[in-house]
């Protein structure tokens, strides 16, 4: 079986390749296959893979253009494998999430404030119980298009993770998380569910921007690219800011 890897690296200078690899190999994943190649054909070979430290997400990859983690992808003759997108890459197929990871900050995707005299039923847990799953391996962020013309986009799990916190009953005020994703947040997201096709706990960032859309309406807001449509016209309701 035949695999082709996508090769870069800075030192001792900028270089781009896609190498191809022969193993005697079947029926394995990814991981298995780079592990291979790495111990017996080629060490200088870089990815990134905690699966055994209870890091879950760091292997992610992209194979024929598809986020998948290569402990659980079942390796196909032929195929390509390619570092993710939307983050610089360090070397080879692991790539620098920093800033990905920023976003979490920007969009204060956390519990503000617990109310301690607020009781969970099971109904409570189940709202948000699929969105506390991610393991922030950053497929969504890798497949989402929005980057391409908005580097500033919080992006879906981040957002996800927003609404993880806004939905939980025991959150006194969720009025500044509302508020700090109007800009470069819940409407900057075009709606293509990319995010969810290629997320492998079965979040759908999607829906949870929906709903975030839904709350923030509620709350007074309005999609400010509706606005600009018509010229920022009725009275400057729709200027994404609340209105009462």
């Amino acid at each position: 079986m035949k695999i082709r890897v996508a090769r870069y690296a800075t030192e001792p200078q900028v270089s781009e390749a896609v190498l191809e690899y022969e193993v005697q190999m079947q029926d394995v994943t990814l991981l298995e296959v780079l592990n291979e190649i790495k111990t017996k054909q080629d060490s200088s070979l870089t990815y990134a893979s905690g699966c055994r430290s209870s890091v879950c997400g760091s292997c992610s990859m992209r194979v024929n253009g598809r986020e998948v983690l290569a402990c659980a992808y079942k390796v196909q003759d032929g195929d390509l494998v390619e570092p993710m997108k939307n983050s610089p890459v360090i070397r080879d197929l692991v790539v620098d999430m920093d800033r990905a990871y920023s976003f979490n900050a920007k969009a204060k995707a956390w519990q503000n404030s617990l109310s301690p005299s607020t009781n969970l039923t099971q109904e409570n847990e189940k709202v948000n119980e699929i969105q506390s799953d991610c393991i922030l391996c950053g497929s969504c962020y890798s497949a989402c298009p929005v980057y391409a013309v908005n580097e500033e986009f919080i992006g879906p799990f981040s957002l996800t993770r927003v609404w993880r916190y806004v939905s939980d009953v025991r959150e006194k005020d969720s009025s500044e998380k509302i508020n700090t994703i109007q800009t470069n947040g819940i409407w900057d997201c075009t709606l293509c569910n990319e995010c969810t096709l290629v997320c492998p706990q079965d979040i759908s960032s999607k829906a949870d921007i929906e709903k975030l859309r839904s709350k923030s309406a509620m709350s007074g807001y309005s999609d400010p690219n509706f606005a600009s449509s018509f010229g920022g016209g009725f009275g400057g309701l729709f200027d994404g800011s609340p209105t009462f």
